[in-house]
C-alpha cells in the first residue's frame, strides 16, 4: 500500500462495508465467468452484457449512499472506455460529485483547526448555507477582512480517513481482479490502481489546486476570453482554498446569455476553441468542465464603459444589450492534465492524421503514444478509422447521437472483432482530456444545435501540425534526406530481389491475423474439450456393459469413476 496511507487510520466498518461488496462481485465473476462458462453449463448463465450492467448499477447505488472515493472511482471508471464494456461505462456516466453537506459547525472547526483561530476571526462573514458539496469539500460564500467578495473551499473533515480506506478496499479488490488470466491479459490493474489512488490524493492538497488556478492563468495571460478567478493564498492552506467570487452566469442557462445579449453559439464556440488551445498548445488542460464549473463573465459595451460602468457583481444580471462583450470562467482546479512531451509527438501524428483524414497515420499516432495492447491488428484499426472518416465526417454534434444509433448495427457487424479486442489502454491523464472534450462537445450541442465539431477542430489540428514542423525543420530534413537515400537505392534493392527470385531463394512466410488466430485457440480447445468428452463417453458405455453383464469385483465402478473424472476433465480444461 502506498506510504502516505500510513498517516491515517482505517474505518473498519466502512472498511468492511465496501470490501464485502467487492467480494461479492468477485464471487459472482467466479461462478458465472468461471465456473459456468462451460460447454452445457453455459445454458443457465444470463447475457454477460445484462449481469455487467447489473454490477455496474448496484456499484452506482452503493457509490451515492456513500460518497467519498466511491463516487471519484465510479467517475474514474465510467472514461476506462479502454477497460470496461460500454453497459458499464454507460451506466457509471452520470455519476455526479453530490452528497449531503457537512453540519456547519464542522465546517467552522475545520477552518479554525486549519488557521489556530476561530473562523469568525478568518473572514468577516460567511454564508452558512454550501454553494456546492461534493464527496471531498464543500464550498461556502465568504467575505474577506478588506470587505472583498469569495468563495471558500473546505475541505471536509475527517476526509482522509475516508479516503485511505476506500483505497484500501479498492486496492484489495484489484488484487482480486488479478487472479482473473484474461483480466491480467487485459489491462495492467497494478498501473490502473496507481493512476487512480494518486488523482484522488492529488485532491486533497487545495494548495496544488491553487498553484492549478495560477497556471492556467499563466498560460491564458495574452488570452482575454478566459478569465481565471485570483487565489487568496492569505486565506488558503492545504485544507481550504479562498479563491475570488466568479458566480456569474452558469454557461448552460440559456436564457440568462439571451437575457444579457449574449449569443450562445458564440459561447459554445469561444469554450471550444479554449480548449483546443489547451489540449493543442498550452499542453495543460482543465479536465472537469461540467456545467457547474464553467460561467460565462458579461463585460460592459463600450456605451457602458463610456458611462462609467466598470463590471458587474457576480449574481448581479447585466442589462441586455445587443452583442454583449463576455469572458469564460472555470472554476474547480482539483483535476487537471498535464500532456508529456512523448504525448505530444503522439498527438501531432494524430493531428496531422485528422486533418487529413489519413487512418494509417492516425493509428500510427496510437503506436507512438504506447495505447495499443501487443498484438492489436493495425489494418483493421486503419479499416476501421476508414469507415469512421466516411460516416462520420462533417455530422453536427446535434445529430450525432442520432446517426451513430443507425451506424452501430454496421460497425457491430463489420468489425466486431476489433470492438470486442478492444486494444487500448491509454493513461487516465489523456483518458480524462477525452472525456472533457466528449462533455464540450454536449454542452456545445445544448448552446448550439447547429455546432460542428469537426469544422471547429480541423483548424486547430492543421495548424497545431503546421506549428510543429516549423519548431521542429530538423525533423523534416531527416525525413527528406532519408527518402533522398531511399530512392536512390531503390535500384539497387531491386536488382538484389529479381536476383534471388531467378536463383530460387524467394520464400513465403504467412501469419494468420489476431482474429483468425483467435477463432484457431478457440477451435483447437472445443475439439480437445469434445475429445475428452468422447472419451468420456466410451468409458461411460464400457462402465454400462460390465455392470449389465454382472462383472465381478470392482472394474465396473472404477470405469464409471474414470467416465466421471473424464467428463470433468473435459468440462473444466482451458
Amino acid at each position: 500500500m502506498n506510504p502516505r496511507s500510513a498517516a491515517f487510520p482505517i474505518d473498519r466498518k466502512r472498511y468492511r462495508r465496501v470490501r464485502w461488496f467487492f467480494l461479492k462481485v468477485f464471487l459472482e465473476i467466479l461462478w458465472r465467468d468461471v465456473f459456468l462458462n462451460r460447454p452445457v453449463l453455459r445454458w443457465f448463465r444470463s447475457p454477460a452484457l445484462d449481469r455487467w450492467r447489473m454490477t455496474a448499477r448496484r456499484f452506482r447505488g452503493l457509490a451515492v449512499e456513500m460518497g467519498g472515493v466511491m463516487i471519484k472511482l465510479g467517475q474514474f471508471l465510467s472514461i476506462r472506455v479502454d477497460i470496461l464494456p460500454v453497459e458499464v461505462t454507460r451506466e457509471l456516466a452520470g455519476l455526479q460529485d453530490e452528497v449531503p453537506p457537512e453540519p456547519f459547525e464542522a465546517i467552522l472547526a475545520q477552518i479554525e483547526a486549519d488557521f489556530g483561530r476561530p473562523a469568525g476571526k478568518v473572514f468577516r462573514h460567511i454564508f452558512p448555507t454550501p454553494l456546492g458539496a461534493a464527496s471531498l469539500a464543500q464550498a461556502h460564500r465568504v467575505v474577506l477582512p478588506s470587505g472583498e467578495d469569495a468563495v471558500a473551499k473546505v475541505m471536509r473533515p475527517g476526509i482522509g480517513v475516508l479516503v485511505e480506506t476506500d483505497l484500501a478496499a479498492v486496492e484489495l479488490a484489484f488484487r482480486w481482479l488479478k487472479l482473473f488470466r484474461r483480466v491480467r491479459e487485459r489491462a495492467d490493474l497494478d498501473w490502473v490502481f496507481e493512476e487512480f489512488s494518486a488523482i484522488t490524493r492529488a485532491e486533497l492538497d487545495f494548495s496544488a489546486e491553487g498553484r492549478n488556478a495560477e497556471r492556467l492563468a499563466e498560460d491564458f495571460a495574452d488570452d482575454s476570453r478566459l478569465y481565471i478567478p485570483r487565489v487568496h493564498w492569505n486565506f488558503s492552506g492545504r485544507r481550504i482554498l479562498t479563491l475570488e467570487n466568479v458566480g456569474y452566469i452558469k454557461i448552460g442557462d440559456v436564457a440568462a446569455l439571451q437575457a444579457a445579449g449574449i449569443s450562445p453559439p458564440e459561447v459554445a464556440d469561444r469554450l471550444y476553441s479554449l480548449y483546443m488551445r489547451q489540449v493543442f498548445e498550452t499542453h495543460f488542460v482543465h479536465v472537469d468542465p461540467h456545467p457547474g464549473n464553467l460561467f460565462v463573465r458579461p463585460l460592459p459595451t463600450p456605451e457602458e464603459a463610456a458611462e462609467g460602468v466598470t463590471g458587474f457583481a457576480p449574481g448581479e444580471p447585466p442589462p441586455y444589450r445587443p452583442d454583449r462583450p463576455f469572458q469564460i470562467v472555470f472554476v474547480d482546479f482539483g483535476m487537471t492534465a498535464h500532456i508529456p512531451e512523448r504525448l505530444r509527438t503522439a498527438l501531432r501524428e494524430y493531428a496531422v492524421g485528422l486533418g487529413a483524414q489519413d487512418a494509417h497515420r492516425i493509428v500510427r499516432s496510437f503506436v507512438q503514444a504506447g495505447a495499443l495492447l501487443p498484438g492489436a491488428d493495425l489494418k483493421r484499426l486503419e479499416e476501421a478509422h476508414e469507415a469512421l472518416f466516411q460516416r462520420f465526417w462533417g455530422v453536427r454534434v446535434g445529430d450525432f447521437k442520432e446517426i451513430a444509433m443507425k451506424e452501430a448495427r454496421f460497425f457491430m457487424r463489420e468489425y466486431r472483432d476489433v470492438i470486442q479486442a478492444a486494444p487500448f489502454q491509454v493513461q487516465a491523464d489523456m483518458l480524462f482530456v477525452f472525456r472533457a472534450i466528449g462533455i464540450l462537445s454536449g454542452m456545445a450541442a445544448h448552446l448550439d444545435p447547429d455546432f460542428d465539431v469537426w469544422t471547429k477542430t480541423l483548424p486547430f489540428a492543421r495548424r497545431y501540425a503546421r506549428e510543429a514542423l516549423q519548431k521542429d525543420p530538423g525533423d523534416v530534413l531527416s525525413r527528406l534526406f532519408k527518402y533522398t537515400r531511399t530512392l536512390f537505392e531503390l535500384p539497387e534493392h531491386l536488382d538484389r530481389v529479381l536476383s534471388d527470385a531467378r536463383q530460387g531463394r524467394w520464400s513465403i512466410r504467412t501469419e494468420l491475423p489476431p482474429e483468425y488466430r483467435r477463432i484457431l485457440e478457440r477451435l483447437v480447445r472445443s475439439v480437445d474439450r469434445f475429445a475428452w468428452m468422447v472419451l468420456s463417453a466410451g468409458l461411460t458405455v464400457s462402465a454400462a456393459i460390465l455392470h449389465g453383464e454382472g462383472a465381478e469385483g470392482p472394474f465396473w465402478k472404477l470405469a464409471a469413476a474414470a467416465a466421471l473424472a473424464t467428463f470433468l476433465r473435459g468440462v473444466f480444461k482451458n
